[in-house]
C-alpha cells in the first residue's frame, strides 16, 4: 500500500472517529455493519476500505446488493460481479430483488420508486440484526446535492447536505471525492462496473455531474472538497440554530387553554412578538420546523411564512389542508374542517400477535388473528374482498420493526394494492371515495409515515397473502360486535 492510499484510508478513519460512525451498538457487543454495494467504483472502494478498517474498529462486516430489475442484463451483470467479488474477499453477501420485500416493478419506475425499494431492503436488514448500513456517498455526491438544493431553493438546513450519520445509516466516504474512490480501487487492483444511466443527461443530477461540477473543478481542483466542507459547517450551524429555534417556539407558544380561548380554530398558536423580534436565522429555523412535518420545506415556503410573521396579518395555504394565519398578535396553524369535527385521534403501539385486542375511541375494538395459510388463500386472487384485511405475517414482521395503530397524520402515504405506486394518503382517500366524515377517525396501521393498512380498504401493495405465504395476519374492527367495513 503506497503513501497516497494510506492517506485516503486515514481520511476515512478520521471521519469515522470524529462522527463515531462505528460506535458499538450496545456495551460489550461489536457493531454489525453492512456495506451497500452496487458494484460501482464508490461502493467497491467503500467495501475495500471497510475491510482495511475492520480490525481498528472491531466491527462485523457484511454486504448487500439490490438488483432493482430495471436494467435487464446489465443489472444481472452487476449482481454477478458483486457476488463474485464478495466471495473472493470473503464477505457475506445478501442480494435483494423487488419481490424479496413484496414490491413489484411498476411500468414506469423512477428514482423515487428505486429509492423506496432500497430503503425497504435496508429496513429488512436492520430488522434482522444489522446495526448499521454503510452507503458510499462521497464528497462529490455532497457537492452535487448542495448545488441541486441551492438551484431549487433551500435554507441552512438543506445546505447541510448529506449528514455523515443518522439512526441506522452511516456515510464513511463523505470525505473523499469520486476521483479518490477510483484511485483507491486502482491501488487495491479492484475492478468495478459502470451503471450506464449515470451517463444520461436526462436526469438533473447527471447534468450537474457532467457540467457544473467539472466547471467548478476547473476553477479550483479542490472545489468538491470545499463544497463538502461548507456543507459540514452549514450542518453544524443548522444544529445550533435548530436548538435556538426550539427555545424561541417554546417561549412564543400559547398553551392549550390560551389557544382555545384566543384562537378556537387553531391547532397550535404562538405569540408574534417574540417571533418578530428574533434573529432572522433563528426565525427561519423555527419556521422550517413548522413546515417540515406537512410538506417539503423548500425556501419559498419558509419565505412566505416569514413574510406572514413580519406583516402580522393574513394567511398562507401550505397544502390543501394546512393553513397558517396571523392576526391579533398571534401566529397559528388552523384546524382543517375535518379536524374540527373529527373523531378523537389516537396512536397505539401495535404488535401483530394472535388474539390481541386494541380498544379504540368510540367503543371500537380491533382484533388480530394469526393462522396458517390454507388452500383457499393460496389459490384465490389477493384482491378478493374477503382477503383484503389479511396480510402475509412474515412480510409485516420482517419489513417493519415499529408499527403503530393510529389515525391519519400529515405526510402519510399509501401504496394501494395492484397500482404499483405510492400516493399521498389524502389524495388516495379522495380517489377511493372514502366518506369525508369518517376519514379522520379511520383506523390505520402505519410504519412511520408509510400506511400499511386502511380499515375497510385492505393492505398496501406487496403485503397481501399469495402462494408463498405460510402464516396470515387478519385484522377485524368490531363495533358492538359487528365488523366494520365501509363500501
Amino acid at each position: 500500500m503506497n503513501d497516497e492510499t494510506s492517506k485516503l484510508i486515514a481520511k476515512v478513519e478520521h471521519l469515522a472517529r470524529q462522527e463515531q460512525l462505528f460506535a458499538a451498538a450496545e456495551p460489550g457487543r461489536a457493531l454489525h455493519l453492512c456495506a451497500a454495494v452496487s458494484g460501482g467504483a464508490d461502493s467497491m472502494a467503500l467495501l475495500r476500505v471497510l475491510l482495511e478498517l475492520r480490525e481498528a474498529f472491531e466491527y462485523t462486516l457484511s454486504a448487500c446488493h439490490i438488483n432493482h430489475g430495471l436494467r435487464g442484463e446489465t443489472a444481472d451483470r452487476d449482481e454477478a460481479f458483486v457476488r463474485a467479488e464478495c466471495a473472493r474477499l470473503g464477505v457475506s453477501l445478501t442480494v435483494f430483488r423487488p419481490a424479496d420485500v413484496g414490491m413489484a416493478v411498476p411500468p414506469h419506475a423512477g428514482e423515487d420508486w428505486a429509492r423506496r425499494l432500497r430503503y425497504a431492503c435496508f429496513a429488512q436488514l436492520l430488522a434482522g440484526g444489522i446495526d448499521c448500513i454503510a452507503t458510499a456517498h462521497t464528497a462529490t455526491d455532497q457537492a452535487e446535492t448542495l448545488l441541486f438544493r441551492l438551484a431549487r431553493g433551500t435554507g441552512l438546513h438543506g445546505a447541510g447536505g448529506i449528514r455523515p450519520r443518522r439512526p441506522g445509516y452511516c456515510r464513511p466516504l463523505l470525505g473523499l471525492t469520486r476521483a479518490e474512490t477510483e484511485a483507491l480501487c486502482a491501488a487495491f487492483e479492484q475492478g468495478w462496473v459502470t451503471d450506464e444511466t449515470n451517463e444520461s443527461d436526462a436526469y438533473a443530477r447527471n447534468r450537474l455531474r457532467h457540467g457544473a461540477v467539472p466547471a467548478l473543478r476547473s476553477v479550483n481542483d479542490a472545489a468538491e472538497e470545499n463544497l463538502a466542507r461548507f456543507c459540514e459547517k452549514a450542518a453544524r450551524a443548522d444544529a445550533y440554530f435548530a436548538g435556538q429555534a426550539e427555545q424561541l417556539l417554546s417561549i412564543a407558544r400559547l398553551d392549550a387553554a390560551q389557544t382555545a380561548r384566543k384562537a378556537p380554530k387553531a391547532k397550535a398558536a404562538w405569540r408574534l412578538e417574540p417571533l418578530q423580534g428574533a434573529d432572522p436565522l433563528i426565525l427561519e429555523a423555527a419556521l422550517h420546523s413548522l413546515v417540515a412535518p406537512v410538506r417539503d420545506a423548500e425556501e419559498k415556503y419558509i419565505r412566505l411564512l416569514a413574510e406572514l410573521v413580519e406583516q402580522g396579518s393574513g394567511a398562507v395555504q401550505l397544502t390543501d389542508t394546512v393553513r397558517f394565519c396571523a392576526g391579533s398578535g398571534m401566529l397559528w396553524q388552523e384546524k382543517s374542517r375535518s379536524e374540527a369535527a373529527a373523531a378523537p385521534a389516537f396512536s397505539l403501539p401495535f404488535a401483530p400477535a394472535d388474539g390481541a385486542e386494541f380498544v379504540l375511541p368510540g367503543g371500537q375494538t380491533l382484533k388480530t388473528r394469526l393462522f396458517v395459510s390454507g388452500f383457499r388463500e393460496k389459490t384465490q386472487g389477493v384482491h378478493k374482498k374477503d382477503l383484503k384485511n389479511r396480510a402475509d405475517y412474515a412480510r409485516i414482521t420482517l419489513l417493519y420493526s415499529a408499527l403503530t395503530l393510529r389515525t391519519r397524520q400529515p405526510g402519510d402515504r399509501f401504496r394501494p394494492a395492484g397500482r404499483g405506486l405510492s400516493k399521498p394518503l389524502r389524495k388516495w382517500m379522495n380517489e377511493a371515495g372514502i366518506p369525508a366524515e369518517i376519514r379522520e377517525g379511520l383506523p390505520l396501521l402505519a410504519a412511520g409515515s408509510e400506511i400499511l393498512w386502511v380499515c375497510g380498504e385492505g393492505f398496501a401493495e406487496g403485503l397481501a397473502p399469495d402462494e408463498e405465504t405460510v402464516q396470515i395476519l387478519q385484522l377485524e374492527l368490531e363495533n358492538g360486535g359487528t365488523t366494520h367495513e365501509h363500501e
